[in-house]
């Protein structure tokens, strides 16, 4: 009990393990939260997400509790199925049922595993989740079960208890009332079928729509377009395209839309309220005039080519590209190499910025983020959370951050490149538009068809067919320079052949089907990773969080004697290498070990 004394002492409860029989009851004793992995008997969750510190635990059953969890009710009458009582069991173990209220409702019951009902109960009557028997898992949850037609119900569900009348709906002009069914037809606001959500009907107007669904909000204003969207039942013909998944909206169900003239933008109903896409206000009562309009620009013209840049201290000058002079230059918003570009260049130090970079506005809106998000020029040398959130590179440049103070997705940065990928484009790796999909609503397994990593949300989705493709495949760029050769390397998406290649730089082989640059000029083929690397976008005199514990030190690589890296022993190649502790790695070693 030491470790329970920074807390409120828990009470002990006499009676509080409801496996026991009514006339031998057995004590639930309070047990710290510290390094235990069990789970709760009755929920399935770990007993660890507790908000006190503490569960209860029966030694005599050897179970385990939450403090919500540790006292249910052995019969319930339920909205989801009113016409009988549902009694608390695990499908084995017959003392958990209250024997003397089945009997009072005329019901005879045996063993429910000679009955048969250990091969029923395997899923939940209304979600369908699987739920725990004594042969797949000992240590199984309970659940409720009628007696009388087999109907189940998880502890979860259980908990769930919506009214069984909505006066006054958001979504309609009658009230609504409880359809005690799974839903396994259309919701009217959604065109989902979703049969683990209670719904609720209007039967005069044969209008039947999901709970979550009742109230959806009248208008809402999303960062993916400038206008507001105002919520339909329908729409007239033809069936347009959702903006957000691009596939095909169902006229017949509730929908949002722009009303401004000459526009078409729509949107699935779930599509425009995800967590991911809406901010959560509804703009039903409030004027557009309220709304901030903001826009600041990133610059003030003050000569000739002369710019006063917010980011930067001194003035900076207009100039072309000199592949002798600029040739090691890097801009310091995408931290990419100056090639070919006009950029601006700082009259008083190394400060460089693409034409394009110096112009990228100082407050926009994003389809990856449901706030505005502001340009932060200045990440501190030892930030440690330099990673992008869409493509998770490191990158000491320019990132826009979300802008509002309270957002739940607070560590939300993203840096100019993948910034500059379009909602919706073409791109010669594939023959089909590409669009943004923000997230992975069905939580279906994707694999990247540049780098063959398994994704997780943030990717690029062919419209048309099963296409998907990684921030970080889709910024690296067609075609760039190599050393001094005189004709630039392209990116090579994979080929078909026979033929073997060699890396210039590593001079291991390179597989023909993975992506690699080139030269047919210069009969060069160099890897992806060797030429590009994962920490092309680091400057020097920054660290960040390495292996989750340690932080990286970034250091220039422009010494003679190149320093021997710590984990290959080789020198270390490329512009940038790192410390750790006192180990020094190349750039190759650091992204293995990751």
């Amino acid at each position: 009990m030491e470790e329970l004394k920074h807390i409120h002492p828990p009470p002990l409860y006499t009676q509080g393990c409801y496996l026991a029989h009514p006339t031998q009851p057995h004590t639930l004793s309070p047990k710290p939260n510290k390094n235990t992995k069990s789970h709760c008997f009755t929920c399935g969750k770990q007993v660890s997400i507790s908000g006190r510190g503490f569960h209860y635990h029966c030694t005599i059953c050897d179970v385990d509790f939450h403090e919500s969890c540790r006292t249910v009710p052995r019969k319930i009458l339920h909205p989801f199925h009113l016409q009988h009582p549902l009694f608390l069991t695990n499908g084995k173990d017959e003392n958990i049922i209250d024997r003397s209220n089945i009997e009072d409702q005329g019901s005879s019951i045996s063993d429910p595993v000679k009955s048969g009902w250990g091969n029923i109960f395997d899923n939940c009557t209304w979600c369908g989740k699987f739920i725990p028997t004594p042969s797949s898992n000992p240590r199984m949850t309970v659940f409720y079960r009628c007696s009388i037609c087999n109907f189940c119900l998880d502890t979860m569900c259980a908990q769930r208890i919506p009214p069984l009348t909505i006066e006054n709906p958001k979504g309609h002009h009658h009230s609504l009332f409880l359809f005690p069914r799974p839903l396994l037809v259309p919701c009217d606001a959604c065109g989902l079928v979703n049969a683990s959500e209670a719904s609720y009907a209007c039967f005069q107007c044969n209008y039947i729509v999901h709970q979550n669904c009742v109230d959806l909000p009248r208008i809402i204003k999303i960062t993916r377009h400038p206008h507001r969207l105002s919520y339909s039942p329908y729409l007239s013909p033809p069936n347009p395209l959702c903006r957000v998944c691009y596939k095909q909206v169902d006229i017949k169900y509730g929908q949002y839309s722009c009303k401004m003239e000459d526009c078409s933008y729509v949107l699935h109903s779930k599509c425009a309220t995800h967590v991911m896409v809406w901010d959560g206000k509804e703009l039903e009562w409030e004027s557009e005039e309220l709304e901030d309009t903001e826009d600041i620009a990133p610059f003030k013209n003050v000569g000739d080519g002369l710019i006063d840049h917010f980011s930067h201290e001194h003035h900076l000058k207009l100039e072309k590209y000199d592949s002798v002079r600029d040739e090691k230059k890097q801009c310091e918003a995408c931290v990419l190499p100056i090639h070919l570009h006009d950029f601006y260049n700082c009259m008083q130090c190394d400060f460089f910025l693409h034409l394009v970079c110096a112009g990228l506005p100082r407050k926009m809106d994003h389809a990856l983020h449901n706030h505005s998000i502001i340009l932060d020029p200045s990440p501190l040398p030892n930030d440690g959370k330099l990673q992008c959130s869409a493509c998770s590179r490191i990158s000491t440049g320019f990132k826009y951050r979300c802008s509002q103070k309270d957002c739940q997705i607070n560590w939300f940065k993203i840096d100019i490149p993948c910034l500059l990928i379009p909602e919706y484009s073409t791109n010669k790796v594939h023959e089909h538009p590409l669009f943004i999909a923000p997230y992975n609503y069905d939580h279906e397994p994707f694999r990247c068809n540049g780098c063959k990593r398994g994704l997780t949300n943030n990717r690029l989705q062919c419209t048309l067919c099963d296409f998907f493709i990684c921030y970080e495949c889709a910024t690296i760029p067609n075609e760039l320079h190599y050393k001094h050769d005189e004709h630039p390397l392209t990116l090579c998406y994979g080929e078909d052949t026979e033929g073997k290649y060699w890396c210039e730089e590593c001079e291991k082989e390179v597989n023909p089907s993975e992506w690699f640059y080139t030269c047919n000029k210069c009969c060069i083929t160099i890897h992806r990773k060797c030429l590009f690397g994962f920490y092309v976008y680091l400057k020097p005199g920054y660290s960040f969080k390495y292996n989750y514990r340690d932080m990286a030190e970034v250091y220039g690589n422009k010494s003679s004697t190149r320093p021997v890296c710590s984990c290959c022993e080789d020198r270390c190649r490329g512009s940038i290498y790192f410390k750790v502790d006192v180990r020094t790695l190349c750039s190759w070693c650091l992204l293995e070990s990751r």
